[in-house]
Formats: structure tokens, C-alpha cells, sequence
């Protein structure tokens, strides 16, 4: 007699409680090549697919885990809150928007700080996370970007940061835009103090950050075939009025065309920055 007679013949239930159910997410399929995998095997190839290279999105908690030894790290200025200055509304008010992105991310704004090690070796990284509100660049990035430098000045240590936006945050206006020049001047400062400065850029790396920090690395590199560029390729074709070239504004274009020093591969990743780093100790 089959198991599921038996239950209803005896009068067995199950409640809604202590049904087992498949975890969300159990299963992947990469976007390129539409390959099916675990998320389990996706993790272990660091969100890469194994088929096709096609690098998935991934944000600073995943960074974090990939880059510092034995995912060992000190989260730093995680007491910065965005604030509604303008008191903006579009569709609905700018400070339900906030509430929304930090309740659904679980963050408090779209860039996270930690410091620790990389195969022994000192490094701060400031990583965009992309599920904030598109990795909008607003106060909190620029504020939190400054307050990276500086603790990179008083401690001698170098800084990373993982690049991932849409661009400015247009609801905070320009409060935004000014965090391109406050982010471009206090690198400056960290130039002076003879610090590297690493740019990592991701898929997509657009707006107001590639025309400010993205592109002022001591080191500019990016995983390949992450978009990078300023405005978007419909906006320049209908200004200019040609026809773009092929892949333009991949990062292979970029590369090809002097604006990236190397594209690295995600599991090269550590290893590259231990070199990196090691390059600028010496």
C-alpha cells in the first residue's frame, strides 16, 4: 500500500510548520549560456561559470569572502545612515525608498568597508553592493569612501575598491554629484601619502563613479565582460550619430583602447592583489 494512503487511512497530517520544503535558490542558470548548476558548485567556482566564464553579480559580502584570509575582517564606519536631505519624491518619497532597499539588502547603504588581511598582507576594501538601490553613489559612499582614506593615511595601508553602480543617486541631487569631486580630491591625499590605490571595476560600472573614483586607480583593472562607460551606448549613439563599435564599452574595449591596465579573471583574484600588493610594499 502506498505510503500517502496509509497516512490519510490513519489519519496522519503534516502541518504547514513542519513541511520540508526545497531551499530558495538551489538551483542557478548562468545568463550567458543558460547552463544549470547548484548554487553550491557556482559558489565554489567563485560565481563563475564553468562553461562559459560568464562572471555573475556578486556584492561585498561574497568580495569579502573571495578576498580576505579566512573571511577574517573588521567592517569599519557602519554607523553612517543615508539621510532624506531634500525630501524627495518621485513615485514615492526618497525615505520609504531607503527603508525599502535596507529592509529587502539587509545593508545600510549601497558600499561596505572591512580591512584584514589578504595572505597575510594589510588591505582596505570599500565594495559597492548593487542590490542598494542599483550601487547608486549617494552621501554615504562618498562619505564613506573619505573616511576610508583617512583611516588608509593613519594606519599606512592601501586601499581597494570594488566598483558596481548605476551612477549618481538622482533623489539626493547635488548632494551626489559632489561626492565626485570629494572622492577624486581626498585620493589625492592618499597619493600624497605615497599609498596604492587599486580600482577595481565590475559589471555594470556606469555614471558619476566611472567619471570619479573608478578611474583614478593607481591600478585600473576589471573582470571580463563588465560594461563600463559614462552615459549610456543609446544616449552617445544619438549624440554623435554613428554606430557604435562592436562590444563597446565591455571591458575588453576598454583594455584594448589604454583605459584598464589588465582584466582579471574572479579566482585570480586574490592571488593578483597578493601580487599587487606585494609589488607596492617593496
Amino acid at each position: 500500500m502506498s505510503s500517502w494512503f496509509k497516512r490519510i487511512k490513519q489519519g496522519i497530517s503534516t502541518s504547514t510548520s513542519e513541511k520540508k520544503e526545497a531551499p530558495d535558490g538551489l538551483w542557478h542558470k548562468c545568463p550567458n549560456c543558460k547552463k544549470t548548476t547548484t548554487v553550491k558548485d557556482l559558489k565554489e567556482h567563485y560565481y563563475v561559470c564553468d562553461k562559459c566564464n560568464y562572471h555573475n553579480r556578486i556584492n561585498s559580502k561574497e568580495y569579502f569572502e573571495i578576498i580576505f584570509d579566512d573571511n577574517q575582517f573588521e567592517e569599519l564606519f557602519s554607523n553612517i545612515y543615508p539621510t532624506d536631505f531634500l525630501g524627495f519624491k518621485d513615485l514615492k518619497p526618497y525615505s520609504d525608498r531607503l527603508k525599502d532597499a535596507q529592509k529587502k539588502s539587509g545593508l545600510k547603504d549601497a558600499m561596505t568597508v572591512g580591512t584584514g588581511k589578504v595572505n597575510g598582507l594589510d588591505l582596505v576594501v570599500a565594495c559597492m553592493d548593487f542590490n542598494f538601490i542599483g550601487g547608486s553613489m549617494g552621501s554615504v559612499v562618498g562619505e564613506k569612501i573619505a573616511r576610508s582614506i583617512d583611516y588608509c593615511i593613519v594606519h599606512k595601508m592601501p586601499l581597494m575598491i570594488i566598483s558596481k553602480s548605476g551612477g549618481a543617486r538622482m533623489m539626493e541631487s547635488a548632494f551626489s554629484l559632489m561626492q565626485m569631486a570629494k572622492t577624486s580630491a581626498k585620493l589625492t591625499q592618499l597619493a600624497d601619502a605615497r599609498l596604492p590605490f587599486v580600482s577595481l571595476m565590475t559589471d555594470p560600472t556606469t555614471g558619476g563613479v566611472t567619471a570619479s573614483f573608478a578611474m583614478l586607480g593607481d591600478v585600473n583593472i576589471a573582470e571580463p565582460g563588465a560594461l563600463i562607460g559614462f552615459a549610456g551606448p543609446r544616449i552617445i549613439k544619438e549624440t554623435i550619430k554613428k554606430d557604435l563599435p562592436a562590444g563597446f564599452q565591455s571591458a575588453e574595449f576598454l583594455l584594448d583602447h589604454g583605459f584598464l591596465d589588465f582584466i582579471m579573471d574572479r579566482k585570480e583574484l586574490k592571488t593578483r592583489l597578493t601580487n599587487l600588493l606585494s609589488l607596492f610594499k617593496n
